[in-house]
């Protein structure tokens, strides 16, 4: 005799139940400073443009609506983005077998479908409930990682970190192009302090080990932190203004703006080296007004890097900072400007290189830190950039440093000088002290060594004047402040049709 079966039809008021409940989600009051998640979703995207899938994911299970997990597709300015956003009111946000496949199913529609990611982070991590779902297997968080790779390069991925995001979950922020945090709220470990405590006997707060503030500033994980969820992801829909849909596209040019400041008197770049000043107000100068989007503005401050538009164009800025530390390169600022370059070329976004450099720093510690590692890896991603590069020599132009900001030899598409510009192994007194330290040491009347290294600066300043430099076709063209803009402008427009090379290899051997 035939086994029977009984068949569970869904009625009009069930399925509307379970929808509701799925829609709802879950508690939200014990955090009462947190958007919902749908409230997250519909404020990122475009007015009724999302299109849920999932929703009804484990609705056998109890207490957990859509699995904690809203992903779908929606548009931001009229382009389709796909959307991977946590609910923190259903078991923390935590992954288990079904949050994991949802969020699985929609990064491969982004591969396939050349759409741009866009994650609203907000999860504890995996569901320990739930090993065998989310840990293990094919279909888990590995594959969500391995997802991201992939599409890395391919389409821009932008991660608003709202809340936690613990363990192995902390990867996925990682992964993404930018990070931005909300201050008090956002967090991100691979072990909270009380686990951190068990195992290493280390005692810290949670802000410490993984705050915003700390990873904005410290680590370099963090892009910016935001006070409210509103303004990060009023932020994150920004940005995505400046990226174009994927690598085979360019971004959208918009209608071109007058810069913000278009007053030059006075001395807006000092012409003594050793003044310090802020290169943004040169960045205020050249490009179109309040479109400068900064990128990793706490972290590693000798370096300035950031999107904006240029005659309407999207261009992507690398600028030495001489008020912090002179504008020397640290570790970490190469890690920052390599990391910048590379999200650059891979979407087709041109180059400015704004040099006002004395090298790489020098010392034991840095040494120690690995900083030749660091600066080759800078090095290497600016030689591969194959996105049109342009170099502004703005002041000083010294040593390793000048070669790491897209010297001559790295085929910038013209090398520019302000007046004020100097290049040089080194500074000319330090070049002086070096080349000559014997002979100044066998000089004993004071005022005679003082008149003998005075010729000497003076020599090894004429070596590496501007003047020098242009005769020798080392630079281009030498161009006053007021023009610097206008020139950058037809200078671009005339690269308007390159085009990138044939692939040789897989790909190079990067310093790490």
């Amino acid at each position: 005799m035939c086994k029977t079966y009984e068949v569970g039809f869904m009625t009009e008021n069930s399925l509307k139940k379970l929808v509701d409940q799925a829609m709802t989600g879950g508690d939200p009051s014990r955090w009462p400073n947190k958007m919902r998640v749908r409230d997250r979703v519909n404020l990122l995207l475009d007015q009724d443009s999302f299109t849920e899938d999932g929703l009804l994911a484990n609705a056998l299970g109890e207490g957990y609506p859509a699995d904690g997990v809203v992903t779908g597709i929606g548009t931001i300015f009229g382009r389709s983005v796909a959307v991977i956003a946590h609910d923190f009111s259903v078991k923390a946000g935590s992954w288990g077998a079904m949050t994991c496949e949802k969020q699985i199913r929609i990064l491969e529609r982004a591969y396939q479908d050349l759409l741009p990611v866009v994650y609203l982070v907000d999860s504890a991590g995996g569901r320990l409930t739930d090993q065998m779902g989310f840990f293990p297997g094919r279909r888990g968080a590995s594959r969500i990682f391995a997802l991201q790779v992939a599409l890395s390069g391919r389409v821009p991925q932008i991660c608003c970190l709202l809340g936690p995001s613990a363990a192995g979950g902390a990867y996925m922020p990682a992964f993404t192009d930018w990070v931005g945090m909300v201050e008090g709220n956002a967090s991100m470990y691979l072990a909270s302090p009380r686990v951190a405590e068990k195992v290493t006997g280390e005692i810290s707060t949670l802000e410490e080990m993984g705050g915003a503030m700390m990873h904005a500033s410290v680590s370099g994980c963090g892009d910016e932190v935001f006070s409210q969820d509103w303004e990060l992801i009023s932020a994150a829909r920004l940005l995505l203004s400046y990226l174009p849909q994927s690598y085979e596209s360019e971004s959208v040019r918009t209608a071109p703006e007058g810069p913000k400041v278009t007053d030059w008197s006075g001395e807006v770049i000092p012409s003594d080296p050793g003044v310090a000043y802020d290169i943004r107000d040169l960045i205020s100068r050249l490009v179109d007004r309040d479109t400068f989007f900064e990128i990793k503005a706490r972290w590693a401050k000798e370096m300035v890097t950031g999107l904006a538009r240029l005659d309407g164009r999207v261009v992507g800025l690398v600028a030495n900072q001489p008020e912090v530390n002179s504008g020397a390169i640290f570790v970490d600022s190469a890690d920052k400007a390599a990391r910048f370059i590379t999200l650059c070329d891979a979407f087709n976004i041109p180059l400015i290189f704004l040099q006002d450099v004395p090298g790489f720093m020098v010392g034991v510690d840095v040494e120690h830190q690995g900083i030749i590692r660091h600066g080759a890896k800078m090095i290497a991603a600016m030689a591969s950039a194959e996105v049109p590069k342009f170099t502004v020599i703005v002041r000083k132009a010294y040593a390793a440093g000048y070669y790491a900001m897209c010297a001559p030899g790295f085929g910038p598409r013209a090398i520019l000088a302000l007046p004020t510009a100097m290049i040089g192994t080194m500074a000319p007194d330090a070049s002086a002290n070096a080349v000559y330290a014997g002979k100044l040491a066998e000089i004993e009347n004071d005022c005679e060594r003082e008149a003998f290294l005075a010729e000497k600066i003076a020599e090894q300043s004429s070596e590496s004047s501007l003047l020098h430099m242009a005769s020798g076709l080392v630079v281009d063209a030498v161009i006053d402040g007021p023009q610097l803009r206008n020139e950058l402008i037809r200078r671009m427009r005339d690269a308007d049709g390159w085009q990138r090379y044939p692939k040789s290899r897989h790909h190079p051997v990067f310093p790490v």
